[in-house]
């Protein structure tokens, strides 16, 4: 695979069944590189394979699709070329927001029913397909394209009024800022007349139906330090508007919630609070149940075994248990949780992962990525890997990729997988460390991985504890000690490649994004004697100062590097900096709110001073999630450089 390859990606999305079981709507999302951005059209698919995929919609960018109760509407997101696609850094204020559209399935044009500032979000069905409800970010007045000048301009953001910042979470990356900008739940009749149920300074988010038709469930802050925490509830109101009444009690991190089938309980998940507040950072986002009419929450699934898929995890509540996505050793499993929370069932597994699901009845359909394709559409009943409906993979040359496990010197095994080169070695080599940390790789088809071993580089990859996937306790083990602990399990794991013959233990690069930056700097300054170059990129550095630059990092500072007793200074990799003598790449973007751009500056400076061969790549315009959902010349642009740097030094 080339960089130019991304063009071949198609990635469908999480589906949506009819209710009889018998079609699935599916968004498939491409890079466009003649437009610079991304574009999604909606297919259709027959779940008995009888009929090939037929391209539902033509729009620029069509997602989020949801088939109504009774079947006979389509509704799902519209943004026009205008805004484009981009999933990260800034997107265009107002112009081409996705607005609310429904179509009939039995044949027509879309209707459009929504023209609001900052557009719509994923919209949910009334159970009796009248009404939708969803939720959308509401501009304060003169911000956001809302103002203008006596002229009758509108005016930019740049002539604005200050903000005046009163919390620590009032930023996040990819989106900017929340506090003039706060979620509301709409409803909406299908011809358009749309009403705003819920106002305030609190946000609101995605809303559910109850069965009854009566009440929305929803997640939101209703607690008196909203925006100082991580802390989220549970809450519910008519769905005509009201009262908002809250049914768990901010002990939890809430992520998403969905009624019980028989509308006396709502289930969602969430992690659990922390040490005197909520502070979800290396945890297991768990699964619970609420009654409806008031009482404690209960837990289905034991927190250390078992967490939701990130990102894009998903839950339902069926007839017969929860269908819930977990992360188990580098594979996303379905499982189906009964409500007594008892052993779960595994719907489908195997190496490879749920991406997104939807049921009706006995049928399940789920997109489903595997190491040799961008992602398909399956069909079938409990398994739902029964039938492969789609191709969209097509004429895809993966290289295999091949399961290897090191073992720590406290006998801790480090699981991972190198994909090669083709042809006989030796190869040079390259460690790439995933961010987080509290992630994973997995088993899937990578870019990243295949790119490199296409440009003859054998790629070594895997999860060092700090990972998701195997467990709370191999999550939170680096906590207080990060770069040591996670350096003994990475090395561990390319000293496990590094026996196969193929691979040359003289010619060993090392790069890595966020988290993975941080252990690239962390391990050329501590280990520089096996690399002979490196690329950290999006890192974070110096923790003194992430702390407070950081969109999360008044609380992920605290949490991961400060906890135990952590000093930010021994743990920071900048502190080290005059041990690096290997050549260093720095890859940054300057609008990153996560690892702002001050880590990699402050690097570069510190490298420069020390006469380390240094160079620094700035990308204008992104955020931090330029390698997964930047401008596709820019994503082309970071590989380039990436194996123009490895090539020169490796």
């Amino acid at each position: 695979m080339k960089p130019i390859d991304l063009s071949q990606m198609r990635l469908p999305g999480a589906p949506t069944v009819s209710p009889d079981g018998t079609i699935a709507v599916v968004a498939v999302t491409r890079l466009e590189f003649a437009a610079d951005s991304y574009t999604s059209q909606l297919w259709l698919l027959r779940t008995d394979g009888s009929a090939a995929p037929v391209q539902l919609t033509h729009g620029w960018h069509d997602s989020a699709p949801r088939i109504s109760p009774d079947g006979r509407w389509l509704a799902f997101l519209r943004a026009t070329k205008a805004a484009g696609s981009r999933a990260g850094g800034a997107k265009a204020e107002h112009d081409g927001a996705p607005q609310l559209c429904v179509l009939p399935l039995a044949g027509g044009e879309p209707r459009r029913l929504t023209d609001l500032p900052l557009g719509a979000g994923t919209p949910a069905w009334a159970p009796d397909s009248s009404r939708l409800a969803f939720s959308a970010r509401i501009p304060q007045e003169g911000r956001y394209g809302t103002g203008k000048t006596e002229d009758g301009e509108t005016i930019g953001p740049d002539g604005e009024p200050p903000r005046r910042i009163t919390r620590y979470f009032y930023r996040v990356d990819g989106l900017g800022f929340l506090l003039d900008r706060p979620a509301h739940l709409y409803v909406t009749d299908l011809d358009g007349t749309l009403t705003r149920v819920t106002d305030g300074e609190r946000s609101h988010g995605d809303p559910e139906w109850s069965p009854d038709g009566q009440t929305l469930a929803f997640v939101s802050e209703r607690h008196d330090t909203w925006g100082d925490d991580f802390g989220s509830d549970v809450c519910v109101m008519p769905a005509g508007g009201g009262e908002i009444r809250a049914l768990t009690d901010t002990t939890y991190s809430v992520g998403l919630c969905r009624w019980a089938p028989d509308g006396r309980s709502v289930l969602f998940t969430a992690n659990l609070a922390g040490e005197g507040r909520v502070d979800p950072i290396m945890r297991n986002e768990s699964l619970w149940s609420v009654p409806l009419e008031g009482g404690a929450a209960r837990q289905l699934l034991d927190a250390e075994a078992y967490t939701l898929a990130s990102p894009g995890g998903d839950i339902a509540g069926t007839q017969r248990g929860v269908l819930f996505t977990n992360e188990h050793r580098g594979a996303v499993q379905l499982l189906r949780v009964p409500y007594d929370g008892g052993t779960p069932d595994v719907l489908i597994d195997g190496e490879r992962q749920v991406a997104g699901f939807a049921a009706a009845g006995d049928t399940v359909v789920a997109t489903i990525a595997g190491p040799e394709d961008w992602g398909e559409v399956y069909a079938g009943g409990v398994s739902a890997g029964d039938l492969r409906l789609t191709d969209f993979s097509a004429g895809v040359a993966a290289l295999p990729q091949v399961e290897v496990t090191g073992t720590a010197p406290d006998g801790y095994p480090v699981h991972g997988w190198v994909v090669k080169p083709a042809g006989d070695g030796p190869h040079p080599v390259l460690l790439m460390i995933h961010g987080g940390p509290f992630a994973q790789y997995g088993w899937r088809l990578f870019d990243e991985a295949q790119v490199y071993a296409g440009a003859g580089y054998a790629v070594v990859y895997g999860n060092p504890r700090g990972s998701s996937g195997y467990g709370e306790a191999h999550g939170r083990a680096v906590r207080g000690n990060v770069g040591e602990v996670s350096a003994v399990d990475l090395l561990a794991l390319l000293d496990a490649a590094l026996t196969d013959g193929d691979l040359d233990a003289d010619r060993v690069g090392v790069l890595g994004g966020s988290h993975g930056g941080f252990m690239t700097t962390w391990l050329a300054a501590m280990h520089g004697d096996r690399f002979k170059a490196a690329i950290s990129e999006r890192a974070v550095n110096a923790i003194d100062s992430f702390q407070g630059s950081s969109d999360i990092g008044w609380l992920f500072a605290d949490s991961l590097y400060g906890a135990d007793g952590g000093s930010f200074e021994e743990q920071s990799p900048l502190t080290y900096a005059d041990k690096i003598d290997i050549p260093m790449l720095i890859i940054h973007s300057e609008q990153d709110w996560r690892c702002p751009v001050e880590q990699a500056q402050r690097l570069f400076v510190a490298l420069k001073r020390r006469g380390t061969p240094v160079e620094l790549l700035l990308f204008p315009g992104e955020g931090h999630e330029l390698s997964r959902s930047g401008r596709p010349s820019h994503r082309v642009a970071r590989f380039d450089a990436i194996l123009e740097w490895f090539g020169r030094h490796v």
